[in-house]
């Protein structure tokens, strides 16, 4: 059979639920909310006269959850238009529609009773071959699927989101004894491919693998806590980005979790569970008091941590009394911030001969023999365990790859002197001979299978550029950026400078790679796989300059700029921008003139640079503008002042969109340009994009003259400025940059529509950019910002 999910529908409206509905409807899917039908009116309703009977009364609960998701943060739309696509109805009256969609998915109160007893009405309806899935983190995929009809046992698969849906990457799937494993490929294609996840097959074991192994690692941290007496505060600086964890590192993460939520996750264990492991998974004392007063963590104001005025206060599990927050202060801490590598950084922690080494050790050690004692337990290997840990919890190394890190044969040594019973899935491998438990084939990543190395099966849209370089070298290469032949004739640039921001490096390898693609090459990819894809130009080297009164240095480097994003433009063979994070300033400039852009749905695209006193310099302000006109329909009568206003208006705010639906409604991307729900295939698909541009046989843009407003549009951009400088809004050098900044968007003082030609736009630009960048002020601006790493308003 082949399967296609054009409509989808949501059982249960909660946080989780909805966040699954937006997540889809971001996608294109058109889905359906379904909720219980309220047994009493609300106030509200009451005073409006409604009856239970009434359908926006039996919707309630949906209907509310579809107006919550406007307001959550962060956004679980990537755009409000989305919410189009969400319809809602009720249990009782609406069951009868999902006959109409092809996944249904279940996300009811954890509740063994009463999911079987929906899964009973949901048989009766639906139309067979529907798939229908269980968002469940715990219950049993094959006690839930017991009773129900030979076709609904076929379709019947766990598929667990983690939260947010729409931010967090894991999808767990769960196959029951009963699924049909053609449902459950088909599952695991349509989430990496059509669902933008990571997917991992795991077994029907209590709490998945994520949650599992993440639920026991956090207790452990919890009993090593106490036991060494350090305190909530030491424990999270050194549990975080330090060892390749979340910023949240451990209580933190508790907290925004709930410890409701949390405490139970550890029951749902717990209950399942003997011996050792049970009792890891016993709760100490002091988190079921702080559950019982209601410390909850971020729901509730106060948890492990609370805010007293501007300071953090942490918990003292002895007392529950709260005090001001600790750090861990090890000479470890010192040495390892010069390890290079998160692996030497982890291992020289780990292995350091003070409180910080004991932690970690006495965290790292059980955790690790557990994640191996649960391999075929809770997953076929060690590569879905890594990957559930990496795209569920944020840690940068999974628990294999951590114990490559500190060396499998000396840890194990470690583990057994102490008198640790290290798995013998553990000790066979080294018996065999093989020291870690990754390895290399020809060039590709391997793992340890139980018997030898194999290679990690790979989805072929993923791309990954380390690897890729490794294996097939660089055509060019600087400190700023690197060439690489992606083969089928197309080639991309890497930019790889610290945080990827723009210097002279960059701008020479933008000119390098144009010319040799046109040349020989079909087209080319300018992206890369760091933080962000680009978050400007090099600020520290332009206020160097501008402190050193080198004006003429900075003129010229911004020609080049400007130089090279028209090479861009203009190359004769299709460049395809792929921007992704943070692309701001300069990044978006490199977007704006390529031929296609292919985002990805977490791409927040702005020119930001009037928050450092500046306005854009590298064409940024002309070709916005030119991206405005380009999406008007032709023949119609344009005006011109709408459009410098919305431009205007654009870069005076600094506005940034918080996805890439939102960059398309902001005009960065028109509709042609494209956007990668999963961002690991985001490579692949501009590769693509880029061939087909090829194929159906590209040329570039003819020049031609830009309409403009002149000397009246500046005028009534200049008068919606000064009516915010009057009201307070905005400072006096914040006017000075308004005004710099409407005088190159309206073309200058000529008349109203008059054509001009891009270099007249972009020497105005580069006049503006360089005497904003000599005022004393704006260099105050830049300062700020490179030291405090927020805006000034001076």
């Amino acid at each position: 059979m082949t399967y296609n999910i054009k409509k989808a529908a949501v059982l249960g409206s909660g946080v989780m639920g909805s966040g699954i509905a937006a997540h889809l409807a971001n996608i294109g899917i058109p889905t359906l909310l379904l909720d219980i039908a309220p047994k009493e009116l609300t106030k509200e309703e009451e005073a409006k006269g409604l009856s239970l009977a009434h359908p926006a009364v039996r919707n309630r609960f949906a209907q509310g959850a579809l107006q919550k998701l406007l307001k959550q943060k962060p956004a679980p739309l990537t755009s409000k238009k989305n919410l189009t696509l969400l319809s809602v109805g009720n249990f009782e009256d609406d069951l009868g529609k999902l006959k109409e969609v092809d996944w249904i998915i279940e996300v009811v109160v954890e509740n063994l009773t009463i999911k079987q007893n929906l899964y009973e009405k949901i048989d009766a309806v639906r139309k067979p071959g529907t798939i229908i899935s269980s968002n469940t983190s715990g219950i049993s995929i094959d006690a839930m699927a017991e009773g129900r009809s030979e076709d609904f046992q076929k379709h019947f698969l766990g598929t667990h989101f983690f939260n947010p849906p729409r931010y967090l990457k894991l999808l767990e799937v769960i196959p029951a004894k009963t699924t049909a494993p053609e449902v459950v490929d088909f599952m695991k294609t349509f989430g990496e491919n059509v669902l933008g996840k990571g997917v991992v097959l795991a077994k029907d074991t209590p709490n998945f693998i994520a949650n599992r192994i993440g639920t026991y690692g956090l207790l452990v941290t919890v009993r090593e806590m106490m036991k060494g007496g350090y305190s909530v505060g030491e424990v999270d600086s050194v549990t975080g980005p330090l060892i390749g964890r979340p910023k949240s590192a451990t209580f933190r993460t508790l907290d925004v979790v709930g410890l409701d939520t949390f405490l139970h996750v550890a029951k749902n264990v717990y209950d399942q569970t003997t011996g050792a492991e049970q009792q890891v998974f016993a709760v100490p004392e002091f988190l079921q008091k702080m559950v019982e007063k209601g410390w909850l963590g971020a729901k509730s104001g106060q948890g492990f941590f609370v805010k007293q005025g501007k300071e953090i206060l942490e918990i003292d599990p002895g007392t529950l009394a709260y005090s001001p927050t600790k750090k861990l202060k090890t000479p470890s801490i010192e040495m390892a911030k010069q390890a290079r590598g998160l692996a030497n950084k982890v291992k020289a922690l780990t292995y350091a001969k003070d409180r910080t080494g004991e932690l970690l050790w006495s965290i790292f050690a059980p955790t690790l023999i557990y994640s191996a004692q649960l391999h075929g337990e809770i997953a076929d290997d060690i590569v879905a365990i890594d990957n559930a840990m990496k795209w569920g919890f944020g840690w940068q190394q999974g628990p294999f790859e951590t114990w490559d890190a500190l060396g499998v044969k000396d840890s194990v040594a470690k583990m057994e002197t102490e008198g640790l019973e290290v798995p013998a899935f553990v000790k066979e491998m080294l018996a065999k001979g093989f020291d870690t438990f990754y390895s290399e084939i020809d060039g590709d990543l391997a793992f340890y299978n139980g018997s030898e190395y194999v290679k990690v099966p790979v989805n072929e849209k993923e791309i990954n550029l380390k690897r890729y370089k490794k294996k097939h070298g660089v055509i060019k290469s600087n400190t700023g950026a690197s060439l690489i032949d992606l083969g089928d004739g197309i080639a991309l640039l890497e930019f790889h400078s610290q945080s990827n921001a723009i210097g002279l490096d960059i701008i020479q390898m933008i000119n390098f790679a144009v010319d040799e693609v046109e040349t020989n090459y079909k087209g080319l990819v300018i992206g890369n796989q760091g933080k962000n894809f680009c978050v400007g130009a090099n600020l520290g080297m332009i206020l160097v300059e501008a402190q050193d009164d080198n004006i003429f240095e900075l003129d010229y480097t911004i020609k080049a700029f400007q130089d090279a994003m028209q090479k861009i433009k203009y190359s004769r063979k299709p460049v395809v921008a792929a921007p992704f994070g943070m692309t701001l300033g300069g990044g978006a400039e490199v977007c704006l003139p390529a031929a296609h852009i292919q985002a990805t749905m977490e791409t927040y695209m702005g020119l930001v640079e009037v928050g450092v006193g500046l306005i854009p310099g590298g064409g940024g302000n002309k070709a916005l503008y030119e991206k405005f006109l380009k999406g008007l329909p032709k023949g119609v009568e344009v005006d011109y002042q709408t459009i410098a206003n919305k431009v205007f208006e654009t870069i005076a705010t600094a506005k940034v969109s918080t996805s890439g639906e939102e960059a398309r409604d902001n005009n960065f991307l028109n509709f042609v340009d494209g956007i990668s729900v999963n961002p690991d295939h985001q490579i692949y698909d501009a590769k693509q994009a880029a061939l087909a541009l090829y194929e159906g046989g590209y040329l570039p843009p003819v020049p031609t003259k830009i309409p403009v407003t002149g000397a009246s549009g500046y005028g009534t951009l200049v008068i919606g400025a000064q009516g915010m400088l009057q009201s307070g809004f905005i400072s006096e050098h914040d006017l000075k940059i308004a005004k710099k900044l409407a005088y190159v968007i309206a073309g200058g003082k000529v008349p109203y529509g008059t054509l001009v030609d891009e270099q007249y736009l972009l020497n105005l630009e580069r006049e503006a950019f360089l005497s904003l960048v000599a005022d004393p002020l704006s260099q105050q601006r830049m300062q700020h910002m490179l030291i405090k790493g927020k805006p000034l308003r001076n």
